[in-house]
């Protein structure tokens, strides 16, 4: 039997293969967060060099496959027994095999925060493709998630690409009808835009970056306007709490900023596996 008919007649395969496949793509957003925005800095030194008329410095070659993955504390190389995603943290201990320097949890984290969403929304969505676009749509969250909490930046080679793939899976209506996915996109670029602008002007401080924009405007194209309100609530709940918790708990001081990234992420994640049946439950409230 094809490998096809056998994922379309057994939900727990599906299920099983999607949770191994999200491992192994939660091992290569940790290098996506960890990298990319080195990549980038370099990419816009090397531009500033250019405009100065100067050469910039000479650098290895640094890009998401080269140089392979190695201990910050000693450069031992990683290999591949010591990359299985997840299993191989437990086995090293949580310290690097040469050196003994520990290894930060964040790394099996974000693996294991991928296999597990990436088993939900299969079995949320089934052998489809609004499954197979709910599994890219989750990848980028969390990737970007990640990038925001340790640069403060969500870069638009994510947020971009992310925002027109949505707009393509709904030409066929994957997720929203097109017409819903292009206001979507418009109108949470607009909102949170709207909100800036207040801010600066009430305050003369800005509440946010750019990047927040560009994020709600992906999650729009992907989900449909319908969905931003449900979207903008969340994230501020979200946002609230763990703001309040962080200042209860870890005496996070009042006036030192917190990314908003992480909390888009959150409520786009939780209104594409569950927008529709909160909303409908919200609305038989009234």
């Amino acid at each position: 039997m094809p490998v096809v008919s056998l994922l379309q007649s057994s939900p727990a395969l599906l299920v099983t293969t999607c949770v191994l496949l999200g491992l192994a793509v939660g091992s290569f957003l940790n290098v996506v967060i960890h990298r990319l925005p080195k990549i980038l800095e370099r990419q816009w030194r090397a531009e500033c060099a250019d405009l100065a008329g100067t050469e910039p410095p000479p650098a290895e070659r640094f890009n998401l496959a080269t140089p392979r993955s190695r201990c910050p504390s000693c450069g031992h190389g990683i290999t591949a027994l010591e990359n299985i995603p997840v299993a191989s943290y437990f086995l090293l201990g949580g310290r690097c095999s040469a050196c003994k320097a520990r290894i930060s949890p964040r790394y099996p984290l974000v693996e294991a925060l991928s296999g597990l969403i990436s088993g939900y929304a299969a079995w949320r969505f089934g052998f489809s493709v609004a499954a197979f676009g709910a599994l890219l749509f989750s990848w980028a969250m969390i990737a970007l998630a990640f990038i925001d909490l340790d640069t403060f930046y969500l870069p638009d080679d994510v947020t971009l690409p992310l925002l027109w793939t949505g707009l393509i899976f709904n030409v066929f209506g994957v997720f929203a009808d097109l017409n819903s996915a292009v206001i979507g996109a418009a109108g949470g670029y607009l909102a949170l835009w709207s909100v800036f602008w207040l801010y600066k002007l009430a305050t003369g401080k800005e509440g946010m970056g750019y990047g927040d924009f560009k994020l709600l405007a992906a999650i729009g194209a992907w989900l449909g306007w319908k969905m931003l309100p449900l979207v903008i609530l969340l994230s501020s709940l979200v946002g609230a709490a763990i703001g309040i918790a962080l200042i209860v708990f870890a005496r996070h001081e009042r006036n030192t900023p917190i990314p908003f990234g992480p909390y888009l992420a959150i409520a786009g994640l939780i209104a594409l596996l569950h927008g529709e049946a909160i909303t409908r439950r919200y609305l038989d409230l009234f």
